[in-house]
């Protein structure tokens, strides 16, 4: 038995039993990922996968006990590479963050720069993406942290940290017959075109439950992944923006003013995730510390050990 044939296992299962795209993802060929498995199967004398001719259709019930202790020998032995890593390095290494591009636009900054004054040696990298990819990417160990408001709480394999809570706001161009309301309202806004977040991002969920609640059809002419990208078209005056309240300057946005939807839309709640049971290096806790000061490293280390479900803001 070879950590690599455990590896092709995995990946074969992550991929939805798709041989080819997990060869790909290994960087190597299909042939060679199907004979390791093979191999593997005949070395345990169990069947793992279920086959209908060439192609995998199914997992196994021996099949599905092989993956959960082969992911579990996976982590472990990249476990044992990132504490040595960790001593034999010092304060150098790498980091990857995975997060939107609200989060790396806005929330982000202040922290990056802390972060990198403090540990100059290490490498930090962030990989933006929606929230789904941003999961995917952290479960596949190909980020260490993952960042987003969105999605993460779907993921039982992620310990999800809640970070820090935040609301939407309208913006809306000088002038606009929207800010002389007395009150703002959804039956107001769901008369105006809408340009807003694409659904997968930035708390996207809650504005189409708020006006499903409420009976009404938003009409959303625009959706986009970047607050920038909708503040410049409801500059062009195609419509009124909902963006997080973060993304909203009123020195650099000129020409838009905000109008507060908290009482609309609710709050969200921005989430830290980590894989389950990985070893976390010293500058890690120190990054998630300046990110959420509430998230010290014992603090980590508790929910790290317990229920995700037991740590709330």
């Amino acid at each position: 038995m070879k950590l690599q044939q455990l590896r092709y296992l995995v990946e074969v299962a992550r991929r939805g039993l798709n041989v080819s795209e997990a060869a790909e993802a290994l960087y190597t060929s299909q042939p060679g990922v199907s004979k390791q498995i093979k191999l593997l199967e005949d070395e345990l004398g169990v069947i793992v996968f279920e086959r209908s001719g060439k192609r995998l259709t199914g997992i196994t019930e021996p099949g599905r006990e092989v993956l959960a202790i082969a992911e579990r020998i996976l982590r472990d032995a990249d476990n044992i590479k990132r504490v040595g890593e960790e001593y034999a390095g010092g304060d150098s290494g790498s980091l990857v963050i995975a997060t939107t591009h609200t989060q790396a636009r806005y929330a982000l900054p202040a922290v990056v720069k802390r972060f990198v004054d403090r540990h100059p040696n290490v490498r930090l990298s962030l990989h933006q993406g929606s929230p789904t990819q941003i999961a995917e990417w952290t479960l596949n160990g190909e980020a260490d942290i993952a960042i987003a408001t969105e999605a993460l709480d779907q993921y039982p394999q992620l310990l999800m940290l809640p970070c820090y809570q935040w609301e939407h706001c309208v913006i809306a161009p000088d002038g606009h017959p929207i800010l002389a309301e007395k009150s703002l309202s959804l039956a107001a806004l769901a008369r105006w075109p809408l340009i807003t977040y694409d659904p997968a991002f930035s708390g996207r969920s809650r504005i189409n439950k708020a006006f499903e609640r409420a009976d009404l059809s938003p009409n959303v002419v625009l959706a986009a992944i970047d607050a920038d990208v909708i503040k410049t078209y409801v500059s062009l005056g195609l419509g009124l923006g909902i963006i997080a309240r973060m993304a909203y300057d009123p020195v650099r946005d000129t020409g838009l003013q905000a109008l507060p939807a908290g009482q609309l839309f609710g709050s969200n709640t921005t989430r830290i995730g980590l894989r389950r049971g990985t070893h976390i290096r010293r500058y890690e806790y120190d990054f998630i510390e300046l990110f959420a000061p509430q998230l010290t490293r014992k603090a980590v280390d508790m929910a790290m050990h317990g229920s995700a479900d037991e740590y709330q803001l």
